[in-house]
């Protein structure tokens, strides 16, 4: 039982910050104000991690490599530490070099996931409750992936079938890369 509550803990603390450090190199591409309130929470609960990497590694002008490493650095802990609850010893890291690969793909699940939950929320704001204060961020955030299939599909009036198809195409791609981390990473 103490595994069980190990891993679920472990589970939620690490793709939570993994996936907030994918969404604040996600808002820096898209230069998103940094003064936004919800880009100071997530500057808040990830500074600590992110502001000491940027003395070794510089953000780039368009991608905020730090708070990419540290995204890929929180899912290699996840990783490892999800094997040593799961097999109660270390023996597993003598295949490191796997770990390292596994975490690539494990960020890649969670950036996907991110995507499905930031669409699918802004999907189901804009008929709820299109003037909420988050939907301009939600829109700033989405328009990259949504605009260029808005263009492709026909205008079917006011029926705009874009996000849907994002999120099948986001779990289509994480099914092909689930089966692939698998079949590649035998951890």
């Amino acid at each position: 039982m103490f595994s069980e509550v190990a891993l679920f803990l472990i589970h939620i603390v690490l793709s939570l910050l993994g996936t907030i450090l994918l969404l604040r190199a996600w808002v820096y591409a898209l230069r998103i104000h940094p003064f936004n309130p919800y880009s100071q929470a997530m500057f808040k609960v990830t500074d600590w991690l992110v502001m000491p990497l940027r003395r070794l590694i510089k953000s780039g002008n368009r991608w905020d490599w730090t708070s990419l490493v540290a995204a890929w650095l929180s899912a290699l802990v996840y990783l490892v530490l999800s094997a040593m609850v799961l097999t109660g010893s270390m023996s597993m890291l003598s295949n490191f070099p796997m770990f390292l690969l596994a975490a690539v793909f494990t960020l890649l699940r969670w950036a996907l996931s991110l995507i499905f939950w930031v669409v699918l929320l802004q999907a189901l704001l804009s008929w709820i409750q299109p003037q909420s204060p988050s939907m301009p961020l939600l829109r700033s955030i989405t328009a990259p992936l949504l605009d260029p299939i808005r263009r492709v599909l026909p205008d079917l009036g006011g029926l705009d079938l874009s996000p849907l198809v994002i999120l099948l195409l986001t779990q289509v791609l994480n099914m092909v890369i689930t089966r692939t981390a698998f079949s590649l990473v035998p951890i």
